[in-house]
């Protein structure tokens, strides 16, 4: 939508962090929306919050504008209109918005909303039409809790578009298997085995040091008393942008088939890099100029889409993850292990892969209709 406000990538000077910034024709810093990503940033958000949050607030700064509507005291019926405006404009893609994509434009408005009241800068009871109490089902595991269920009621939007739930895109075990046949080079083996059998969101693999894997049965000598192979989650600061989703660590268990590309892939980094000063697991070796650096999620991706090309495989880094958790779903792992391991605060974000695939209900069918086949026909 065009309009006064731009959206403009920006660097700090001092710790050289990545932040997105909006300017309005005259290109002054429309203040209220910096101090929100600083609040963001602040929160413990990631870079690829920033960078989704911002653009849908130009967006709708410039709705306001084109509209004449003062974003500072708009009304719930204003914004029902940009909310039906967005379902009827095709997005960048050309194709419509789905209902989770206009949520997630509404979620980021609302939230600038709140952030403003807050800070005085607009009145409570403008935001106070948009959201309404809702009382929690399931409280995350390491949400504190308080007397009188303070602490089970959280804010939930009014103005909202409908979603249709799909289940998660995943791969077959043929696919898993051509992926892997496909890979060139020991690193890419391993990343697509790790993703693929501890379901590792991409920011959390590449944000991996070498103390965070434990390979060995028993890794007392190192202080855990976790038993087995495993790896720990941890959320950090990377300077690659690679950032943990969950505040909270964990550790999921690995087997012998990512043990094993685990050492091939250190053996070819050891022969390539010898004396090799960068801690992360995951790094440029490849045809890099900067070789011995923290792989990012752009060149990642790269060569995923490298390796699924020669394999004739379609397949997305986060496919890999649902991947994961659709496979211990279908095998009978009760769903609080999968949450665990997925690293879902909430048994609602590990329901997704509870969806039976149009195979499984093919085949549910046909079980019963074979059986019915069988019996023998009853006189009358």
């Amino acid at each position: 939508m065009k309009g006064p406000y731009t959206v403009e990538r920006a660097i700090g000077p001092v710790d050289g962090k990545v932040t997105w910034l909006v300017l309005d024709d005259r290109l002054d810093l429309v203040h209220e929306v910096a101090q929100f990503a600083l609040y963001l940033d602040g929160g413990g958000s990631s870079v690829n919050t920033l960078r989704a949050y911002i653009p849908r607030l130009a967006r709708f700064l410039n709705w306001c504008h084109c509209q004449g509507v003062d974003w500072t005291t708009i009304s719930l019926p204003q914004l029902i209109l940009y909310k039906r405006g967005l379902e009827a404009e095709p997005g960048p893609t050309g194709k419509a918005r789905v209902g989770k994509t206009v949520n997630a434009h509404i979620t980021a408005i609302v939230e600038f909303l709140r952030y403003c009241a807050r800070m005085g800068r607009i009145d409570d009871a403008v935001v106070d039409k948009f959201v309404e109490a809702k009382h929690l089902r399931f409280v995350p595991e390491m949400m504190p809790q308080r007397e009188h269920g303070a602490h089970r009621f959280v804010t939930a939007k009014v103005v909202k578009a409908k979603e249709i739930t799909r289940p998660p895109e995943s791969l077959t075990d043929d696919e898993v298997s051509a992926l892997l046949s496909a890979t060139t080079n020991a690193r890419d083996l391993f990343l697509i085995q790790l993703m693929v059998e501890t379901g590792l969101r991409i920011g959390e693999t590449l944000g991996l040091r070498r103390e965070d894997l434990h390979l060995l049965p028993d890794s007392r000598a190192l202080g855990c008393t976790i038993a087995g192979a495993h790896v720990h989650v941890r959320r950090r600061l990377n300077d690659n942008g690679a950032l943990a989703k969950s505040h909270y660590p964990r550790s999921v268990p690995v087997g012998t088939q990512t043990v094993d590309a685990y050492r091939d892939y250190q053996y070819e980094r050891d022969r390539l890099v010898p004396d090799s000063g960068c801690d992360f697991v995951f790094v440029n070796l490849y045809w890099s100029t900067a070789p011995d650096t923290a792989m990012k999620y752009p060149n990642t991706r790269s060569c995923l889409t490298r390796v699924a090309r020669r394999a004739g495989v379609q397949a997305r880094l986060h496919m890999l993850r649902h991947t994961a958790g659709t496979a211990w779903v279908r095998s009978g792992t009760p769903i609080d292990v999968v949450q665990k391991l997925m690293g879902h605060q909430s048994p609602v974000s590990t329901a997704k892969y509870l969806h039976p695939s149009d195979e499984l209900m093919r085949h549910a069918v046909d079980t019963v209709a074979s059986l019915r086949s069988c019996r023998p026909a009853t006189t009358r």
